[in-house]
């Protein structure tokens, strides 16, 4: 019998791929490039597996491979985009999607890409043209009517919640989908805020946002609060003497970890998103980290902490009761919880148009009273910024009873 050629190994491993069967489909890609190193086809697709196991760096090692092999190929260049955008080079993530959409002006997908990048380099009014022909391409698909929503919501221009009362409309609507059309919807006043933010739209926002984190929160946006969270633990007598069983929850890529770093014996980091916690692992200072949604994990963790820190975590939860009691829950007797919560007024939660809640800050603390957590130490503050304007927030240090 002859034996497979390795068009025939490329193939049965695209089929494989298309099924879902990673492992294999990765190892015929490499049998074809073992017997043609250069398979631009090979290098393509093995790029997109390694993209969807989370491996960027071989993403964009496999994408630029099949890229200089075929440089007039708009689907390479369509996944060399995609890779830099999630690795948060988004320059030339733009470039390789307009190469791409110079070949294939009409492809829903790189339009929507291409769009979603320019909303992401701050550029919302650039985006609704691409995101309104892909909406248009693709009407029966909900990911371009959820990104336009968000695009118009940016650049603040009508229809925004007539884009996502069209995601929400189409049959058979994914649940992850669903959530968060109806929680953009609660944002621009369309329905009743719920409890929290969907916990999947919170992962894959973070996880989209993870490579380029750092940058554009200490950076555009002037972000301060771990630092100051830390003061103020200073201020209320805590010392940074590295005692302390710390949590850090919805520790992103680390920052607030930097500033807790000191008064930990042991520090954990807890965060619903992989790619930020692939982040925080790179700067070596947690001694475990979790993935987990904290109303799910904390339960698990009786008394378990000294120190329990959430800083710009609140701020995606509405009703705050079942955080602080869990909070209270993984703290040992005498411990300390320390959070921050942007500032709002008269109504006890509300859903703000950036998709993040305000809270009333005597309300939001008589419910950690309500916990068992004391108030230490209280201070209004300026967050980080928003669009160039300062966001105001109010930072809480308190110690559980008993």
């Amino acid at each position: 019998m002859a034996q497979a050629s390795p068009d025939e190994w490329l193939r049965d491993a695209a089929a494989r791929h298309a099924r879902g069967e990673l492992e294999a489909a990765a190892r015929l890609y490499r049998r074809v490039l073992a017997q043609r190193p250069g398979d631009a086809n090979a290098l393509n697709l093995l790029g997109v597996l390694a993209r969807q196991k989370g491996d960027l760096a071989a993403a964009l090692d496999l994408s630029a491979q099949a890229v200089a092999a075929r440089p007039d190929s708009a689907p390479f260049l369509l996944n060399r985009g995609a890779a830099l955008a999630e690795a948060g080079q988004l320059g030339p993530a733009a470039e390789a999607l307009r190469a791409a959409l110079a070949r294939r002006p009409d492809d829903p997908v790189a339009l929507r890409n291409f769009g979603q990048v320019l909303l992401a380099l701050g550029d919302a009014a650039g985006a609704l043209a691409p995101l309104r022909r892909a909406a248009a391409l693709a009407p029966g698909q909900a990911e371009p009517w959820l990104a336009l929503a968000h695009a118009l919501r940016e650049a603040g221009e009508p229809g925004a919640a007539e884009a996502a009362r069209r995601a929400l409309a189409i049959p058979g609507l994914a649940p992850p989908l669903a959530e968060e059309a109806r929680f953009l919807l609660a944002a621009l006043g369309d329905g009743s805020a719920p409890g929290r933010a969907p916990a999947a739209y919170v992962k894959a926002l973070f996880d989209r946002y993870a490579a380029r984190f750092d940058a554009d929160l200490e950076g555009r946006l002037a972000y301060r609060t771990p630092g100051l969270l830390a003061a103020l633990l200073r201020a209320a007598g805590v010392e940074p003497d590295g005692s302390r069983r710390v949590l850090d929850l919805g520790c992103g890529t680390g920052l607030s970890g930097v500033a807790l770093k000191p008064f930990a014996r042991r520090l954990v980091g807890l965060d619903l998103s992989p790619g930020m916690l692939a982040e925080a692992r790179r700067r070596g200072l947690y001694d475990a980290l979790e993935e987990a949604d904290l109303l799910d994990w904390l339960p698990h963790q009786r008394g378990g902490f000294e120190l329990v820190a959430a800083a710009d975590v609140l701020n995606y939860l509405g009703e705050l009761g079942p955080a602080f009691r869990a909070i209270a829950g993984a703290l040992a007797p005498g411990g300390l919880a320390a959070f921050s919560l942007e500032a709002g007024d008269g109504a006890p939660f509300a859903l703000g148009p950036g998709l993040r809640y305000r809270h009333d800050a005597a309300h939001a603390l008589a419910l950690a009273e309500t916990a068992g957590l004391r108030p230490l130490a209280r201070e209004e503050a300026v967050l980080r910024e928003e669009k160039g304007t300062p966001v105001a927030g109010v930072l809480a240090v308190l110690r559980r009873e008993g």
